[in-house]
């Protein structure tokens, strides 16, 4: 019997990867990292996706009022075995303790880009031209 490709992330790997979130971001809340640029951000967990696994998560990070946030993930990484041990109360029912990987989150960047097309005059022309189909709105064809 083949194995099928699975289309997403498994049941499993979705309430593991909530469950890290909660976690990352009462570590997060605490303010227990000593990096002088994390001291000063608001750190936001935004999603965290597991490996099948669940040896590894990647979790996508946003920072409040920053546009720059790559200097924020270079320092959440430089302390991710610090992040890694403050975890393991919050995670104790796991077999293995997961490794976590911080990424900048640029699902609001394509919200935003997405948001801005729409709006945009050429769209708003098309949306008001009509059916697409040459008929004008309300005239029947046959």
């Amino acid at each position: 019997m083949a194995k099928h490709a699975s289309k997403g992330p498994s049941q499993r790997q979705l309430s593991v990867g909530e469950t890290v979130r909660h976690a990352l971001t009462q570590v997060l809340q605490r303010g227990e990292i000593r990096d002088p640029l994390l001291e000063t951000a608001v750190v936001s967990v935004t999603e965290v996706r597991m490996t099948p696994d669940l040896k590894l998560g990647t979790a996508y990070v946003s920072v409040l009022g920053q546009e720059e946030v790559e200097p924020f993930v270079e320092a959440l990484n430089r302390n991710a075995r610090f992040i890694r041990g403050r975890l393991g109360p919050a995670l104790k029912q796991m077999k293995y303790m997961p490794e976590v990987r911080f990424r900048p989150d640029t699902s609001f960047d394509n919200y935003a880009r997405i948001d801005a097309l729409l709006r945009s005059p050429e769209v708003a022309r098309d949306l008001e031209g009509g059916t697409g189909d040459g008929s004008a709105e309300g005239e029947e064809t046959n």
